[in-house]
């Protein structure tokens, strides 16, 4: 056993960092492992059937922290897009693709069960795929996340059915009539009734401890127990985890729960993707090949169409649907759950979980590729932005970036009866900002042509409260080359930004975070004892301190050397001061007390 993990381990250490490094993903890492070390690869593990049973709890603790994550309250202000979209998503994918497979000659349960299976996609890859060209905050990322999350709220009930649309399991046959359906009612009422009421009072109880292991040991015990509460009744042991998990999801445990699990989670949903690629028959792709290349252009040519359809029909422009049509077109990690559990139940023939089974890897292989191609597509036929048309009577302010630095110096503006003129060059702020009724301008402050149709020219601040650094320079250089007599109010977003934008000439610089550090600092200080009088002082020493320094470090920070050498004197310096008020402050109070004797009237 010990060199069945170290080789399993192993597997997964070289070929999944491997995988991540082209972006395709932990899971085809685990499965290329799979089908490394298997039966049909090197053959260095035999007994898959084993393996593949051990690893299907990985799938149950899966089903817990997808529990976790899922907040009645969040759900419920996702569920236009979730129930529409993604019901949308999994009934026409479902219904068209069984339709081929019963067209293909499959019973029309096993067509049923392959059809959802192949609607399903990837939850871990498209998230990923996305996250890494920060598209997740696009409209078509969005519109895919509320996909994914109805495809992982499906899977529930669908793999609580498996097993009655499947031949009797063991230990279940004599459960006739009524007697199976009343007695999964009554272990679903038990976990409800036990995780609402006993499940809370009993993790206080042992965080109170203060035993890490032993809360560990708790969370691993009620996954575990309603897993085989589940199972007993002849329920799907997922359900039971998933039930557990929406239970805890809104208590104060959520995270620490979360964190205990996710080790043991990703250790044994990796060992279930393995033994998947283990149980993969490789000679397929050489004994079927153009099946299999029929097959995948068939699943991703459909999925894709049904996804752009439903997100042209709920309002996303041509580009985004087109986008998010070829980001979740891929059979995902619950197709192998699901082939798995059906071929366990006797609904679908081995032969046929094979092949299906390389035909969701390839899709997902192929996913990365298609999509970097749609998205050079998709950038080469960019148009440029047509921004608006700017008409504004002459403003003494121009105020450039309306995020939450700038939306707080507007609003103080407006109540103060300061008029003054908004460029904002990012679209999806502007429409955001604009539902609140606030009068703002889809333009780019760094053009010429822009800021004197904004009357820069008229105007006498400028204030520069754009976040990405680089887009601040620019807008201030612009502005200071072709409207010098226009005073520059800049947030710098770090220390760097704020040398930069000196470097033009700017002095009057907030750094975003600084000032709120400075208040959170004081507001500890007087925590911890320190008079309002004292903590003023110092903060005033210090904001007075740091400025001078900031001024001594900009004749040098291109320097990398002189400049960390310089913040350590200067710390050094900070703290000598410091420490010299501390003694003159103690001298002032021996003397006062000195004094206050003397003045004391002696006794007779």
């Amino acid at each position: 056993m010990l060199t069945e993990i170290a080789l399993f381990l192993a597997a997964a250490v070289i070929a999944v960092p491997l995988f991540k490094r082209f972006g395709l993903g932990a899971v085809l890492g685990y499965l290329f492992a799979g089908m490394l070390i298997g039966p049909s690869g090197l053959g260095l593990i035999d007994d898959v059937e084993r393996v593949l049973h051990a690893s299907e709890f990985g799938v149950v603790l899966l089903m817990f922290v997808i529990g976790l994550e899922l907040q009645i309250s969040r759900l419920w202000l996702l569920r236009h897009h979730v129930f529409g979209l993604g019901g949308a998503q999994v009934m026409l994918s479902t219904a068209a693709l069984s339709g081929i497979a019963l067209a293909t000659g499959l019973p029309p349960v096993a067509a049923l069960v392959a059809g959802f299976a192949l609607a399903m996609s990837s939850t871990a890859f498209v998230l990923q795929m996305l996250a890494e060209r920060k598209e997740l905050a696009d409209r078509h990322g969005r519109a895919a996340f509320a996909i994914l999350l109805f495809q992982d709220l499906a899977v529930i009930p669908f793999l609580a059915l498996l097993p009655f649309l499947g031949a009797p399991t063991p230990g279940h046959e004599s459960d006739g009539g009524w007697i199976g359906p009343i007695k999964a009612v009554v272990a679903l009422f038990l976990v409800v009734l036990g995780g609402r009421y006993l499940l809370r009072p009993v993790f206080r109880r042992l965080a109170s401890i203060d035993m890490p292991e032993l809360f560990t040991a708790a969370a691993l015990l009620t996954v575990t127990g309603t897993a085989l509460a589940m199972d007993a009744v002849g329920l799907s042991m997922s359900l039971g985890a998933f039930l557990a998990g929406v239970l805890l999801a809104d208590s104060e445990y959520r995270h620490e729960l979360q964190a205990d699990i996710e080790p043991f989670k990703g250790l044994l949903l990796g060992l279930f993707f393995i033994a998947v690629g283990m149980s993969a028959k490789l000679s397929l792709a050489i004994e079927q090949p153009l099946t299999i290349v029929v097959a995948v252009i068939v699943l991703i040519g459909i999925k894709a169409l049904i996804l752009y359809l439903i997100g042209r029909v709920s309002g996303l422009p041509a580009e985004s649907a087109r986008s998010l049509a070829f980001a979740l077109p891929q059979g995902g990690e619950f197709a192998f759950v699901l082939l798995g559990i059906a071929t366990t139940a006797g609904i679908m023939a081995v032969e046929m979980k094979d092949l299906l089974i390389v035909i969701v890897t390839a899709s997902m292989i192929a996913t990365p590729p298609l999509y970097a191609l749609v998205a050079r597509l998709r950038s080469s036929q960019r148009e440029a932005p047509v921004y608006d048309a700017i008409d504004v009577p002459e403003h003494e302010v121009i105020l450039a970036g309306f995020g939450p630095f700038g939306q707080i110096v507007g609003r103080m503006l407006r109540v103060k009866k300061i008029p003054y003129t908004v460029l904002e060059r990012d679209a999806r702020q502007v429409d955001f900002v604009r539902q609140f009724g606030n009068t703002i301008f889809y333009s780019d402050a760094g053009r010429v042509e822009v800021l004197r149709a904004a009357k820069a020219d008229k105007a006498r601040f400028f204030v520069l409260a754009i976040a990405d650094i680089e887009q601040s320079l620019r807008v201030a250089e612009v502005v200071r080359r072709h409207f010098p007599n226009l005073r520059i109010f800049a947030c710098a977003r770090d220390r760097n930004h704020a040398m930069r934008l000196m470097d033009l000439g700017i002095t009057d610089i907030v750094r975003r975070a600084y000032a709120s550090s400075l208040e959170i600092t004081g507001d500890l200080l007087r925590a911890l004892g320190e008079s309002d009088e004292q903590i003023a002082r110092e903060l005033d020493r210090f904001r007075r301190f740091d400025q001078d320094t900031l001024m001594k470090q900009h004749a040098i920070y291109r320097d990398e050397k002189a400049l960390i050498q310089t913040a350590k004197d200067f710390s050094k310096e900070l703290e000598q001061l410091f420490e010299a008020d501390a003694a003159a402050a103690d001298k002032a109070v021996r003397i006062a007390e000195t004094t206050a004797q003397k003045k004391r009237p002696r006794e007779v």
